[in-house]
């Protein structure tokens, strides 16, 4: 970990380089009159909108929602099974199990053709009070239990000892993409009406604490949250059930969930702050997570460490090198290919346009947990066996 300091903030960073574009995001963050104590940069920071991917930002009774992002409660889930992956024939891992995902798990931007039951959805939220949810309830039902596209994957993994894994990388689909514009929209308005010191070229718009936007953002975001982990431990379902058509006798561990788009109150520092970790996982002292790599290479199970210095958070994947527009233009296709079908795993990459989420557009997977060993300590360490991208 590197310290820097930038217009009197302390910036610490896990990373060994950080990208001209998300270097001056940094910057900006640094000039926030909210920001508290310092700015922590994960291990697989790259540039994102406003503030970078990968980073972690502590402020004084105000929210951002870009800082939080598009995809609100965008995260990880894994669960271990009982059966070895040597006992499944290739023949059964494509014919049945993962042509029967593809058949049970709407993806990229494919929605279910019917409504799934509400019994799958959040409860427990005021949603008459709320603007954006309350008018997407017709459209979730179509929404929950499907993977959506980018960088959203179903992988089935085995860990060192063979035992099959699966993880799954979803977020709240498109609910979260319209709470984070309605209200990043409604906090740039604010933000020009109080003629506040944060320059709207930075794309920081804040809503403070206190204020009715603030809280109605706030009820949206957690019930984004909700919705995400909810998508997620559907999917998680319906792979189990084809895993179980196919694998008789069969059963699963408890599943692990970890969120990594999300602002939360928390204390550091001896402050009680609003936390926003936009692609970072959180690394309390004991909590189980979830650092996925990119496509082809290691994924790991990971306890946190619990270190102040990084808000107690750690990466939330291997982090991306290459622009998508950068990785279509300049990946080898055929090579990408030929070290997946190396391997022996079982992927869909078909056309020039996959290599926006080829394994050359990530970080190297291993360096990026070399880089935060004081952040996190591995439990399990995973390699793919079938890959299905959003």
């Amino acid at each position: 970990m590197q310290t820097k300091v930038i217009n009197n903030k302390p910036v610490m960073i896990w990373a060994n380089s950080v990208d001209a574009k998300a270097m001056q995001q940094i910057e900006n963050l640094t000039t926030l009159p909210f920001l508290f104590h310092h700015l922590a940069m994960m291990p697989d920071v790259h540039a994102g909108m406003g503030m970078p991917i990968g980073g972690v930002l502590a402020c004084k009774d105000a929210v951002i929602p870009n800082a939080v992002g598009v995809d609100i409660g965008c995260g990880m889930c894994a669960v271990k099974s009982n059966y070895k992956v040597t006992d499944i024939s290739p023949d059964v891992l494509r014919k049945k199990i993962m042509s029967g995902i593809r058949q049970r798990i709407p993806l990229g931007m494919m929605h279910h053709t019917e409504p799934q039951p509400e019994c799958y959805l959040p409860d427990g939220h005021e949603i008459a009070r709320m603007e954006v949810v309350k008018r997407r309830q017709a459209a979730i039902v179509y929404e929950v239990g499907t993977l959506g596209g980018g960088n959203h994957f179903i992988e089935l993994q085995k860990d060192e000892e063979g035992w099959l894994w699966v993880m799954l990388h979803s977020g709240s689909r498109n609910l979260g993409k319209l709470v984070c514009e309605h209200y990043d929209k409604l906090a740039q308005q604010l933000n020009a009406r109080w003629h506040t010191k944060v320059d709207p070229k930075l794309r920081l718009a804040f809503l403070p604490v206190g204020t009715e936007e603030f809280k109605k953002y706030w009820a949206e975001m957690q019930y984004c949250v909700d919705f995400a982990l909810c998508n997620r431990r559907l999917m998680m379902q319906r792979v189990q059930e084809v895993l179980a058509e196919a694998l008789p006798g069969i059963a699963f561990e408890p599943m692990i969930n970890i969120a990594h788009n999300y602002a939360a109150w928390e204390n550091h520092h001896g402050q009680n702050v609003i936390v926003h970790r936009k692609g970072a996982t959180l690394a309390r002292q004991g909590v189980v997570g979830i650092i996925p790599g990119s496509q082809g290479t290691a994924s790991y199970i990971v306890e946190g460490l619990g270190n102040a210095s990084s808000f107690n958070s750690c990466s939330h994947g291997a982090g991306r090198v290459l622009s998508r527009t950068a990785a279509i233009a300049s990946l080898d296709l055929q090579a990408e290919v030929s070290q997946l079908e190396a391997k022996g795993i079982v992927h869909a990459i078909r056309s020039q346009n996959d290599m926006q989420e080829a394994t050359g557009a990530y970080k190297d997977i291993e360096e990026v947990i070399a880089n935060q060993t004081d952040l996190i300590k591995v439990k399990t360490r995973l390699l793919p066996i079938a890959v299905i991208k959003g």
